[in-house]
């Protein structure tokens, strides 16, 4: 088993969509209009991927860990010093670092919000 998607509505598909290829390096899977007829788009790779939506008038959410919800999703990458630099040029910073067993892990924001973890494991 393993998590296919997540769903994220958003202010600017295009943004979002150029946020997550520079950053993991997917590619557009697909784009046009959900079934809304809101733009969307789906980029990842051929196993996972993010669903993007921009709806006609988006609204911030707030997201915390006390409401009932997503408050982060995560990927596991294979050399996660590679992507804080990837983030930084993109002029993302880790708002949370922390090494802890059996690996390292960071945290951020998409450029809506969303929080993300990254988190890179020790070899066995």
């Amino acid at each position: 088993m393993f998590l296919e998607h997540v769903n994220i509505s958003v202010v600017d598909l295009d943004r979002s969509v150029d946020f997550y290829r520079r950053l993991f390096g997917f590619r557009v899977r697909w784009k046009g209009e959900n079934s809304k007829g809101w733009p969307a788009a789906h980029v990842g790779d051929e196993k996972t991927y993010v669903a993007l939506f921009q709806p006609p008038a988006p609204e911030t959410v707030a997201q915390d860990y006390e409401t009932i919800g997503l408050n982060h999703y995560g990927f596991v990458v294979e050399d996660l010093e590679e992507v804080k630099r990837r983030l930084g040029e993109m002029g993302v910073e880790p708002h949370l670092e922390a090494d802890y067993d059996p690996g390292r892990r960071i945290y951020f924001y998409d450029p809506d919000g969303v929080e993300i973890e990254l988190s890179a494991y020790d070899p066995v």
